[in-house]
């Protein structure tokens, strides 16, 4: 076999990684399907009434829930075993990549102005509104969580050796997959979400919190590509059938984070950064015209006490 035709045999194993197999799709698979058609169902129904709903909003959550089921309906799904590049794939797109979508796509207002104000709706309505004013939502949503979550999740689980134990589980692997959907929400939404929530963090908290999982991410991938053993004890034994070594197979994984993992921190950075500009500069404009009506009073009280100097004076002439 010539170098092209391996080069094509792997790449066939790779697209191997991202096929579909019905039979083969977990509930947590069948749950991002369900939550995107129950989204798009609300959002059809605004629209048939003539409500507005934005568009863009809604196309980000048809994205991140596709990434979710990428993550946990494909058929990297079920090699994610034997590979720990098909693990992080996972974990990065369940931690970090679909959670910023979702959020951006606001499924909170869309729950609250498309459920019925009747029947049914009516407990579904209260129960929403009761768990956004909860004192458990106001806990899980403070900035510190947020950081704690971005700073703890992969170091604890990786560098503990933690991940060998979960998957060893019957039924870990998913179980870990939807925890880090939830941390990744957690996590995510002082930075993301567009619904209201109970508490606002300042940019600075938001900024520290991005670098901050910046830096972690970074080390992670550094270290998943220069340790020369195996991180895993479940991971220990060569992969079978994929024709590539643990070694190589946990240095895609490092680079993969140092990619995919990276970017959508960059993207908050960024993004925090020029809604901290626009803030300030509305601050500004607001001072300013403050300080101009301000001054304008001062103005015009000067101008009465000068008339009303003057007005004496020539009362005093004619007397």
């Amino acid at each position: 076999m010539n170098l092209t035709q391996y080069a094509a045999a792997r790449t066939l194993e790779l697209t191997d990684l991202f096929t579909v197999d019905a039979s083969r799709i977990p509930p947590l698979g069948w749950l991002a399907l369900g939550c995107l058609v129950a989204y798009l169902a609300g959002a059809a129904s605004l629209w048939v009434r003539g409500r507005r709903w934005s568009v863009l909003g809604t196309i980000s959550f048809v994205l991140g829930s596709l990434a979710w089921f990428a993550a946990t309906g494909l058929a990297v799904n079920a090699y994610a075993g034997d590979l720990i590049t098909a693990l992080i794939f996972q974990v990065i797109t369940m931690l970090v990549a679909a959670p910023p979508l979702l959020l951006m796509g606001s499924p909170g207002k869309l729950l609250l102005r498309a459920t019925p104000h009747r029947g049914l709706g009516i407990p579904i309505l209260r129960a929403a509104i009761a768990a956004q004013r909860s004192r458990a939502a106001r806990i899980l949503l403070h900035p510190i969580v947020a950081i704690l979550v971005a700073v703890i999740a992969l170091p604890g689980l990786f560098f503990t050796d933690a991940i060998s134990w979960i998957m060893a589980v019957p039924g870990g692997h998913q179980t870990l997959l939807a925890l880090l959907l939830v941390f990744g929400v957690i996590g995510g939404a002082p930075l993301w979400a567009l619904d209201p929530l109970p508490r606002k963090p300042s940019f600075g908290v938001r900024l520290a919190g991005a670098f901050l999982e910046l830096q972690v991410h970074a080390l992670f991938g550094l270290v998943l590509l220069r340790s020369a053993s195996g991180l895993l004890s479940w991971y220990s034994e060569e992969p079978e059938g994929w024709a590539v070594s643990r070694a190589l197979d946990q240095s895609l994984s490092g680079s993969l984070v140092w990619t995919y993992g990276q970017l959508p921190l960059i993207i908050v950075l960024i993004v925090t950064l020029s809604k901290w500009r626009r803030s300030d500069m509305r601050g500004a404009r607001h001072r300013q015209r403050a300080e101009d009506e301000a001054l304008d009073e001062y103005n015009a009280y000067l101008a009465r006490a000068a008339e009303h100097t003057v007005a004496g004076a020539n009362r005093k002439d004619h007397a």
